[in-house]
């Protein structure tokens, strides 16, 4: 048993001094005027990695994925969703079952717990492609049934104005898949029946999407609106201007905003790696093709909590919201993103200068 004391984060995103005592559960959370200084945040909750530190999903086993998780726990996440690209069809099915085995062998590994598998194509947009390869399919037939049989599916982006998206939302949603809208064409109105039909997040809002026009107000002002689906976005002040991320903010507030970092495996490292439709370094803050495309980001959650509160102007707690407990709800887990008895012990303790002092994850310190 174990007890932590500082400026813990409640369920509405306000602070309260007090301290945290657990196990590899929280087995009290008390009030109190502790003499601390200190931030206590749930674990971050990252839902697209497509990897860090030279390993990318696409192409790890289970023992690099287990690798993969230590990274992250290590930075202050301490949960996410294994992210896999467009591809064929074959090698979607051999990452998913990399990802099941990593899944299986979790209690063996000390960091961050993989969630499932967030798979980001092969429906979407060939005309909204970002880096992806253009190798998409129509979500119906065959290619919809291989995608369902998936068992760590827990995440699929797809465009929602492809020909059957919306039986194939309605079908995935019902197997207890969340589908997020990206990579996607969509008008207005294609977007808001997407969210009809089930939809529950919009995937690194801005990028890789019709752009915002005032008589064509798109898929963005559809994220924009009041509604059941989170507006997703990468905060590294590269993919998204910090003055449209505030913007963001402003419209959906800690209530419909997540946070994701969309890293991929040129984050940690100075080299080059084949990412989606070509080879790819660090240009600029961000990870490119030879083309300038971005081809994903290499910042950690907690940099992008960083950049929220410092140039986002959001608080502490409404910034462990969009990183911690909007994630968890998306994805229906009642035990983690939040600091309540019974929940699991992944706890962040920081200083007054969100620098990480302590990493828990299920109890154990990092």
């Amino acid at each position: 048993m174990r007890t932590i004391s500082g400026d813990y984060i409640r369920a509405d995103g306000s602070l309260i001094r007090g301290q945290i005592t657990f196990d590899k559960r929280i087995v009290d959370v008390f009030p109190a005027p502790v003499e601390s200084n200190d931030y206590i945040l749930p674990g971050l909750i990252d839902l697209q990695v497509n990897g860090s530190h030279g390993i990318d999903v696409m192409s790890a086993d289970a023992e690099q994925l287990a690798s993969l998780s230590g990274q992250l726990a290590r930075e202050g996440c301490t949960a996410f969703l294994a992210t896999a690209v467009t591809s064929p069809l074959d090698r979607i099915e051999r990452v998913e079952a990399a990802i099941g085995r990593a899944i299986e062998r979790s209690d063996e590994v000390h960091g961050a717990a993989i969630l499932g598998m967030h798979l980001e194509g092969p429906f979407i947009s060939p005309s909204r492609l970002g880096a992806h390869a253009a190798l998409n399919l129509e979500p119906s037939g065959e290619p919809l049934e291989r995608v369902l049989a998936l068992p760590s599916l827990k995440l699929l982006t797809l465009a929602p104005e492809l020909p059957g998206a919306l039986a194939a939302t309605r079908r995935l949603t019902d197997r207890g898949v969340r589908v997020s809208i990206g990579h996607t064409d969509a008008t207005l109105d294609q977007a808001r029946a997407g969210i009809e039909a089930g939809a529950r997040m919009f995937t690194h809002l801005f990028n890789a999407m019709r752009p915002l026009h005032h008589r064509e107000p798109g898929v963005i002002a559809a994220a924009f609106a009041p509604s059941p689906a989170y507006a997703a976005v990468i905060p590294d002040g590269v993919h998204v201007h910090v003055e449209m991320l505030r913007l963001a903010w402003r419209t959906r507030g800690a209530a419909g905003t997540i946070l994701t970092s969309d890293k991929v495996a040129l984050a940690g490292t100075a080299g080059t790696a084949d990412l989606g439709r070509g080879r790819a370094r660090i240009v600029q803050g961000a990870a490119r093709l030879a083309d300038g495309t971005i081809a994903g980001s290499i910042i950690s959650m907690l940099d992008g909590v960083r950049l929220m509160v410092g140039e986002g102007g959001i608080s502490v707690g409404q910034a462990a919201m969009l990183a911690a407990s909007n994630p968890a709800k998306l994805l229906g887990l009642t035990d983690r993103g939040r600091i309540e008895v019974g929940g699991h012990a992944d706890l962040l303790l920081l200083n007054r200068k969100l620098e990480l002092k302590a990493v828990f994850v299920r109890g154990r310190e990092i």
